[in-house]
C-alpha cells in the first residue's frame, strides 16, 4: 500500500443511483457484495456454478483428475478444504463486522461446532446463515456458470451464463463485481530435473486425507497455515515427512520437536532420475510423492476486458486499492484479492466502498491520479525488492488498508481489540503451530469482542 492520502470522508451526493450489478461467485466475499449492493438500492444477480453458497468453504472429497492442476481438459474442483482443517482465525476476528461469528447452539437438523477455531463445516454453516439473515439466497442463480463477462460500447458489460442442463443467455448489466475466489487453480514449484523424476506429485489443492500416504516417504513444499496442517496430518500415518520451505532459520532445520519422521529442510535443488530429491543443503533423500503446497494463481477465464486487465506472476492489475482497474472504474470490480488478511471483514469493506460509488455517493478520483496511485504502488514494491506475486500480499499492512477504505465508505475504523488478537494468535502460531488452537492467553480480548458483539446477538453471546 502506498500510505494512505486524503483521509476526509468523501462528498455525498443526494441523489443516488441504482445499478443492475452481476456479481460473480457466491463464496464469503460474493455473498457481502450482494448484501451491500442490496443495501444500496441496487439491482443484483449473483452467479454461483455450485449447487449452495459458501465458496471455498464447501467441503467435497472429490478431487482432480490431474493431481496437480495443470491439465486445462480437466474437470476444475473448486474446493481447496482437507477434511480436518480447522481456522488459522479465532471466530471472534474472522466474522463480518456487523454478524460475528458467535457460537450458535445445534438446531435439532444440524450440529454446531462451538470450538474458537472451528472447523471448516462450521464455517459454511456461519455463511449459510449470513445468507438466511439478509436474504441474499433470492438473488443466487444455482448450478450456473458464467462463460463470458465481455465489455461494450457505452461501459456496460454483457454476462454470457449457462445453466447446467440449459443453453447459455446472454444479460446486459451496468456492472461487474467479480469474487470467484483464488483457490482454484494451483501454483506449482519449478523443480530442476522433475521431469525425469519417476514419483507422484500432487498439488494441495487436491489433497484431503492422509491415508494414502501411508508408509510413503513424502516431500511437502511450503510453509503457509496449509503447509503446517497438512505435514502434521500426513505425519501421523507416512514413513517420514520432509518440509522444503523458503523461510526458515538454522534453528528450525532438523527433526521437528515431538516427531520421530518430520523434518524441515532448506528449498529442493533437484530431483533425478534414480527417485532421490536433492535440498539446497545437499542432503538428499528418496521420496515416493512430493506434495506442493504452494498456492494459487489468480484466474478470470471468463473476463474480457480488451487487453485492460492482466494478470502477470499472479499480480492482477493494473488495479486502483486492489478494487478497481482505472480505465473501467467503477463498472468493473474485483472483492477478496488480498491475501495474508482477515479476509471477511476486509471484503465486507470493499464492498460497502463499491456500492456506494456505483450509486454516486462516493467519488472515485480522475482515472489519471488513479493510475498515479498504482504506478506509485508498484514503483514501492519495485524499490523494496518485493515481487510482483506479491503485490496482493498484505500481511503487516493490512489494517491501514482496512481503515482506508472504512474511511472512504463512512464507516468506523477497524476495532482495536480485533487487531490487538490478530497480533497476538499470529505470534502465538509461530511459537506453537501445535496447540495455538486450543490453548490462548488473550481472554481480555475475548472478553472486549463479546461486549462489542453484545449489540447484535445479545442472546448468543449472553448464553456463552
Amino acid at each position: 500500500m502506498t500510505p494512505m492520502q486524503g483521509l476526509s470522508m468523501p462528498p455525498k451526493l443526494p441523489l443516488l443511483t441504482s445499478r443492475h450489478v452481476a456479481v460473480i461467485g457466491a463464496g464469503a466475499a460474493g455473498l457481502v457484495a450482494a448484501r451491500e449492493l442490496g443495501r444500496e438500492g441496487h439491482s443484483v444477480v449473483v452467479f454461483e456454478r455450485g449447487d449452495q453458497v459458501g465458496g471455498t468453504w464447501v467441503y467435497t472429497p472429490k478431487v482432480e483428475s490431474d493431481p496437480i492442476g495443470a491439465d486445462p481438459r480437466r474437470a476444475v474442483v473448486h474446493s481447496s478444504l482437507y477434511q480436518s482443517l480447522r481456522t488459522n482465525l479465532p471466530r471472534e476476528v474472522m466474522g463480518f463486522r456487523d454478524f460475528p461469528f458467535v457460537v450458535k447452539k445445534d438446531d435439532g437438523k444440524n450440529e454446531r461446532d462451538p470450538r474458537r477455531f472451528p472447523g471448516h463445516r462450521e464455517v459454511l454453516m456461519y455463511l449459510k446463515d449470513f445468507t438466511r439473515e439478509f436474504g441474499i439466497g433470492e438473488l443466487v442463480r444455482f448450478d450456473t456458470e458464467v462463460e463470458c463477462v465481455c465489455l461494450m460500447d457505452g461501459g456496460k458489460w454483457k454476462v454470457r451464463s449457462k445453466r447446467r442442463g440449459e443453453l447459455g443467455v446472454d444479460e446486459i448489466y451496468d456492472a461487474v463485481v467479480v469474487c470467484n475466489g483464488h483457490y482454484t487453480e494451483p501454483r506449482i514449484a519449478d523443480i530442476p530435473g522433475i521431469d525425469a523424476w519417476p514419483g507422484t506429485q500432487i498439488h494441495s489443492h487436491n489433497y484431503r486425507i492422509p491415508e494414502p500416504f501411508r508408509d510413503q516417504v513424502v516431500i511437502l513444499i511450503g510453509s503457509a497455515a496449509s503447509a503446517v496442517d497438512i505435514s502434521r496430518d500426513i505425519a501421523a500415518v507416512a514413513k517420514e515427512v520432509h518440509v522444503a520451505c523458503r523461510s526458515i532459520t538454522d534453528a528450525t532445520l532438523g527433526k521437528q520437536p515431538g516427531y520421530d519422521n518430520l523434518w524441515i529442510h532448506s528449498m529442493i535443488k533437484s530431483a533425478n532420475e534414480d527417485g532421490s530429491v536433492v535440498f539446497q543443503d545437499e542432503c538428499a533423500v528418496f521420496a515416493d510423492v512430493i506434495l506442493h503446497c504452494t498456492g494459487y494463481k489468480f484466474h478470470f477465464p471468463f473476463l474480457e476486458t480488451n487487453g485492460v486487465v492482466t494478470v502477470d506472476d499472479n499480480r492482477v492489475g493494473p488495479l486502483y486499492k486492489h478494487v478497481f482497474p482505472p480505465a473501467l472504474a467503477p463498472r468493473l470490480s474485483f472483492v477478496g484479492l488480498p491475501w495474508k488478511v482477515i479476509p471477511f471483514p476486509l471484503c465486507e469493506l470493499q464492498s460497502k466502498w463499491i456500492a456506494g460509488l456505483l450509486s454516486d455517493r462516493f467519488d472515485l478520483p480522475s482515472q489519471e491520479e488513479m493510475m498515479d496511485d498504482v504506478n506509485a504502488f508498484y514503483y514501492s514494491l519495485e524499490v523494496s525488492g518485493t515481487p510482483k506475486r506479491y503485490t496482493h500480499n498484505l500481511g503487516a499492512s493490512q489494517f491501514d488498508y482496512d481503515d482506508w477504505l472504512a474511511v472512504h465508505s463512512g464507516c468506523t475504523l477497524s476495532e482495536e481489540w480485533r487487531k490487538q488478537m490478530y497480533s497476538a494468535v499470529s505470534k502465538r502460531k509461530r511459537a506453537q503451530p501445535e496447540t495455538y488452537r486450543d490453548e490462548w492467553d488473550d481472554e481480555d480480548l475475548i472478553i472486549q469482542a463479546n461486549q462489542y458483539f453484545l449489540k447484535y446477538f445479545p442472546k448468543e453471546v449472553n448464553n456463552e
